[in-house]
């Protein structure tokens, strides 16, 4: 209870009931993991389940009944009669997944590098930083894409759909590690001159203890910030190579995949099928780009 307490007596919590963007921000953003969570009690059917299928039902509009069973959907349904709502509800899990998994591997390889190359520094500091200037010089989608294809280009074609979203957060994962190992060496340069560091060094601690134990938990907060930033970021770049066809497979559509087929009816006068995901991924990477805004702004003030 006292550590409930402390936290609603919190300088940051106070800062958070503050803001009107945060709060809704937080909101929305809770709302839809929680779907995502939820999604099997939720969503009205298996969109996924081809025994759940009726094919009479496709194209049905949003709260209008089907000419041919009478059934209404409320987000309506696609060419292939599945319930739009659930299929983004089942589409924003694997989008979600990706890009959590993702900024998780970019942040542990970041943080790893970033602390070689701060503690360590010479040839150690040289190549990975050179290597993180010339990765910089590429737009990221481009090389996530570029790694992508690489990645599957070397998976044995019978496993191609079971690897491809270990495959995809591989490929954006490569792609967004620099910004973390960039910020890590930074804070490492400040922090290792420090006398709690000497005195490490003094008592005869290894170097792997003293990143890991000292330094470390000093650098963290500048990158948890990056990193909820960095997670809106990926969602976009997940859907973004859905919707190129060179992500989600279709047996598991993210929400970029579900945006590629619906765009495929839009100009046939069923908008939904694009309407919603596009909504719903707008709204996802939106919300979790504004509360990372709000906690940089909250840790660092000199940032606004």
């Amino acid at each position: 209870m006292s550590r409930l307490q402390a936290i609603l007596d919190s300088d940051q919590f106070y800062a958070f009931r503050r803001s009107p963007v945060a709060m809704v921000s937080a909101a929305v953003a809770l709302l839809l993991v929680l779907a995502t969570i939820f999604a099997p009690l939720i969503a009205p059917t298996n969109p996924f389940d081809p025994s759940s299928l009726n094919l009479m039902n496709g194209f049905t509009p949003p709260m209008e009944p089907n000419a041919f069973t009478g059934d209404s959907f409320l987000m309506g349904t696609d060419d292939q009669g599945r319930d739009v709502f659930s299929t983004i509800l089942y589409g924003m899990r694997i989008s979600l997944f990706v890009g959590v998994a993702a900024v998780m591997f970019a942040m542990i390889l970041g943080i790893i590098l970033g602390l070689l190359s701060g503690y360590f520094g010479g040839w150690t500091e040289t190549i990975i930083m050179r290597t993180a200037d010339v990765q910089l010089t590429f737009p990221s989608i481009l090389l996530a894409m570029l790694i992508f294809g690489i990645a599957k280009g070397i998976t044995p074609i019978e496993y191609r759909d079971q690897m491809a979203i270990w495959v995809l957060i591989l490929a954006i994962g490569l792609s967004d590690w620099v910004q973390f190992a960039r910020v890590v060496r930074g804070a490492t340069l400040v922090e290792k001159n420090k006398d709690y560091v000497a005195a490490a060094r003094i008592i005869g601690q290894r170097p792997l203890t003293i990143m890991l134990r000292h330094i470390l938990p000093n650098v963290l907060s500048p990158v948890l910030v990056i990193a909820t930033i960095s997670l809106a970021l990926a969602i976009i770049a997940e859907a973004t190579l859905s919707f190129l066809g060179v992500g989600a497979p279709p047996t598991q559509p993210s929400l970029g995949t579900l945006i590629r087929i619906g765009q495929g009816f839009l100009f046939s006068g069923e908008w939904w099928i694009l309407f919603f995901p596009a909504c719903t991924l707008l709204a996802l990477a939106l919300s979790v780009n504004l509360l990372g805004d709000w906690l940089r702004d909250v840790l660092n003030p000199r940032l606004k």
